[in-house]
């Protein structure tokens, strides 16, 4: 269960202010039918979130467990760094309107999560955990709980959440799990060198 509730809080702080979450407030601004842009968050979530663990459970059976060691704590450290580096919608189009509300915000929210930090932190933290069901479920949980107040109460919300100071404890929280996963300390993850 640690899986679960560890990665469902380090998405949902790291969400916050994220350029998927700035795509939520658009959609729900521009289509103002908050159900058709949830179900659409969630299942692009599924589906992307699916294939990050995935990727990530992978990898644990490319490298051995010091190189998966070094690689997971250097990544958190990295997602440490990262998450505190605001987003924006530069590179998201949005003008997907010919498959309807639904469509256009499946499309467009999972495009937007292609590399995004969640993304990346959903293949760290499989690969840490080695449980792709919990992992999985609890980093698309910590979207839902990102994205849909942020579709209920659009830009009126964003402006009065403590987006820099949500990002340092998102941060804060990276950090020590990749210096503990360095360490080897925090639980085996399966990535100890005894069997």
């Amino acid at each position: 269960m640690d899986a679960f509730f560890v990665s469902t809080g380090l998405v949902a702080l790291a969400e916050m202010g994220d350029r998927t979450q700035l795509l939520a407030f658009l959609l729900a601004a521009r289509y103002r039918k908050p159900i058709p842009i949830i179900l659409a968050i969630l299942l692009a979530t599924l589906a992307n979130h699916a294939f990050a663990g995935l990727l990530g459970t992978w990898l644990t059976t490319l490298m051995g467990p010091q190189t998966l060691r070094w690689v997971l704590g250097l990544s958190f450290i990295a997602m440490a760094i990262w998450v505190l580096i605001p987003d924006d919608l530069d590179n998201t189009d949005t003008h997907a309107t010919r498959y309807g509300v639904f469509g256009a915000t499946l499309i467009t929210f999972f495009i937007a999560e292609m590399g995004d930090k969640t993304q990346i932190a959903t293949v760290a933290l499989a690969a840490q955990y080695q449980n792709l069901l919990w992992v999985v479920l609890g980093t698309t949980l910590g979207m839902m709980i990102a994205n849909v107040p942020a579709v209920y109460l659009g830009d009126k919300l964003a402006h009065k959440l403590p987006i820099k100071a949500i990002h340092m404890v998102a941060a804060v929280i990276f950090l020590a799990l990749g210096i503990a996963t360095l360490l080897g300390i925090g639980g085996d993850f399966g990535l100890t060198d005894s069997g």
